[in-house]
């Protein structure tokens, strides 16, 4: 089915091909709109698309068998839910020409009311409060290793200024050897 077939199976149902393409091309545009700002699209019991990252990996041309360097990329992605699942499958059967094949959301989901605003807004300032408290908790972290480095350094510093003095220590020792030597020469040299 493409989408002019689309518009004429639901031309029936709105009243007219118009109000259908209408419909179908104003669906679709909200769709694609929000996948490529990065939302996800749920529609209980049919699927959800979402954005996905792609990392950068190396491929091999099918040609050649040369490697090929494959840049970063975002792909969309769609997964069927449940309802839509089970249909194909055969694990239920599909409902009658006139049913919805899809279950319908549940009542008050899709209206713009008090109580769907309010949700919203309170799993906003959720999702705000969440994202305070884990960039607290990051700089936290970073103060706290850069204090641990800090200490380190200081201590690598210690024990290379401690082993700079004992080192001279060392060389005039090294220097007073000699003398004795030269004194057991003057002192075999006197007999």
């Amino acid at each position: 089915m493409n989408k002019a077939q689309l518009v004429e199976a639901i031309a029936d149902k709105l009243g007219g091909r118009q109000p259908a393409a209408d419909a179908v091309d104003a669906v679709l545009d909200a769709i694609v709109r929000a996948v490529v700002s990065g939302d996800r699209v749920s529609v209980t019991g049919f699927g959800s698309f979402e954005k996905v990252e792609r990392p950068a990996r190396y491929a091999r041309n099918p040609q050649t068998g040369e490697r090929v360097r494959v840049k970063k990329t975002s792909v969309p992605r769609f997964r069927a839910g449940q309802g839509f699942k089970d249909l194909v499958s055969g694990a239920k059967k599909l409902p009658r020409g006139g049913e919805v094949a899809v279950k319908k959301a549940p009542k008050g989901s899709l209206s713009g009311g008090a109580a769907a605003t309010a949700r919203t807004t309170t799993k906003k300032a959720a999702a705000k409060k969440t994202t305070k408290a884990a960039a607290k908790k990051t700089t936290a972290a970073a103060k706290k290793a850069t204090t641990t480095a800090k200490k380190a350094t200081t201590k690598k510093a210690a024990a290379k200024k401690t082993t700079a003095k004992k080192a001279p220590a060392k060389k005039t020792t090294a220097k007073k050897a000699p003398a004795k030597r030269t004194s057991t020469r003057k002192r075999a040299a006197a007999r």
